[in-house]
């Protein structure tokens, strides 16, 4: 099939590996990017913080104090967003009753998620995409509910984030929903997150990707004296958590360990983010999370969701689950004024870039399959359109099997394609792509006769 062109317009290094750079901006993601208020982050995190603690099993009764009033402030924050949506967001409480653990939750506890839906415009469009922080937070001893717990940066910056997304993407229109989320338990086992994926899955939410911001406010760490204010990571998972026997066969025979739906989702965050947000280097962390801690995303990966997290670069874990204090002249305590909201900021674009993109863009196609009937030199990729409306065209990924990033795409606008490349050599996928070039995201192949 003829190639009407290949797009790769400049090589950019990245710790020694090339990526193709995509100059090519929409000019109403880019203003959205533009709207994301360091201020109005900074505004969110103190505010959370002012609650005192926002600890799983604290106060509920009170207005001004505990999980129970953050909540509430959430809920109404979101609500005055989706009045200035004309409509567009929707505001709910995801409530549901949490049974003794035995551990961290002493007894049945309700807890609440809250969620603002921006539902997308076309019906025939069943994507969603969720994004989230987490709102609970601890100090020093995990099932102490009264102490002091600012938790300003684990996780008001995560949720600032969310918030600060919903308040600038419900003024526009997608064709696939999004669904922002401040969510509950975390620090108590997840628990927020486990309910909301196992009710994805229940109901049958098409959950193209979630995305959840842990932890995204800090640029300087302080045992290794690092000032880094571009770098954050997105931590994918290689295995599928849900992989089955079949599943794993494939990916053994054809070395698709590294090609995992998380993994295209966030080499999509690394093109895409970059593309919008100037002086962003996001780094590619090869694991499902940092060791000795988890995350809202595990849960949605467990339920088979292409799931990732997002996290800054260069942790201090004198502010982590710390009380309040100084000791030998180092402070401890997660307080607001060591949050950087520049930092917060850029993460926050990068989100938005990502997330307006894929809710733009056609649905990704169907059945992508790699044509193994043959000895060849020759690689032949066949697929189908996807659900909804048609795109404009696709593109053809390749890359080297070596390199992280897909560094070559090839447009056509049928649905098979054969290159002069070996199969035996590069890694492919195929997104679709809309007339204004937004993309989808990619699918890598399986083999077909």
């Amino acid at each position: 099939m003829k190639h009407f062109f290949s797009l790769l317009l400049l090589f950019l290094s990245f710790s020694g590996y090339a990526q193709t750079a995509i100059v090519r901006q929409d000019p109403a993601i880019q203003k959205m990017v533009e709207d994301v208020s360091a201020e109005n982050i900074e505004a969110i995190v103190r505010k959370l913080v002012s609650f005192g603690t926002r600890h799983t099993l604290s106060d509920t009764t009170s207005k001004k104090r505990g999980i129970g009033a953050a909540r509430a402030w959430i809920k109404s924050e979101m609500e005055r967003y989706a009045t200035a949506s004309n409509g567009r967001l929707q505001v709910t409480y995801d409530a549901f009753v949490q049974p003794a653990d035995g551990r961290r939750v002493p007894q049945p506890t309700t807890l609440k998620n809250v969620l603002a839906t921006l539902k997308g415009t076309d019906p025939n469009d069943p994507r969603i995409y969720i994004v989230s922080g987490h709102y609970d937070s601890r100090a020093s001893d995990v099932m102490d509910a009264k102490i002091e717990a600012p938790g300003a940066n684990d996780d008001a910056s995560g949720t600032a984030v969310a918030m600060e997304l919903a308040r600038v993407m419900s003024q526009r229109s997608f064709p696939a929903t999004i669904i922002f989320v401040a969510m509950v338990g975390e620090e108590q086992g997840l628990y927020g997150a486990t309910h909301l994926a196992e009710r994805a899955r229940e109901e049958g939410w098409h959950v193209d990707a979630m995305i959840t911001n842990d932890i995204v406010g800090n640029s300087y760490g302080m045992e290794t004296g690092l000032k880094d204010n571009r770098s954050v990571r997105v931590f994918s998972e290689g295995v599928p958590a849900a992989e089955t026997e079949e599943s794993a066969r494939i990916r053994t025979s054809v070395g698709g360990e590294n090609d995992s739906p998380a993994r295209e989702v966030a080499r999509y965050m690394k093109e895409v983010g970059e593309r919008y947000v100037p002086q962003l280097d996001v780094k590619l962390i090869y694991r499902r999370d940092r060791y000795l801690r988890g995350g809202d995303h595990t849960p949605f990966s467990r339920e088979g969701f292409a799931a990732v997290r997002v996290t800054e670069m260069n942790e201090d874990f004198t502010r982590q689950h710390q009380d309040i204090r100084t000791e030998e002249g180092v402070d401890y305590g997660d307080l607001p004024d060591f949050v950087d909201y520049d930092y917060t900021q850029k993460v926050a674009r990068m989100n938005l870039a990502t997330l307006a993109n894929l809710a733009s863009a056609p649905g990704a196609p169907q059945q992508v399959g790699i044509v193994t009937a043959n000895l060849t030199n020759r690689t032949t990729l066949r697929w189908e359109a996807p659900e909804g409306k048609a795109p404009a065209g696709y593109y053809v990924l390749m890359r080297e099997t070596t390199s992280p990033f897909w560094e070559q795409k090839f447009y056509v606008t049928g649905t098979e394609d054969t290159l002069d490349y070996s199969k035996d050599n590069y890694f492919f996928a195929v997104q679709s792509v809309d007339a204004a070039g937004h993309e989808s995201l990619p699918v890598f192949p399986n083999p077909m006769r």
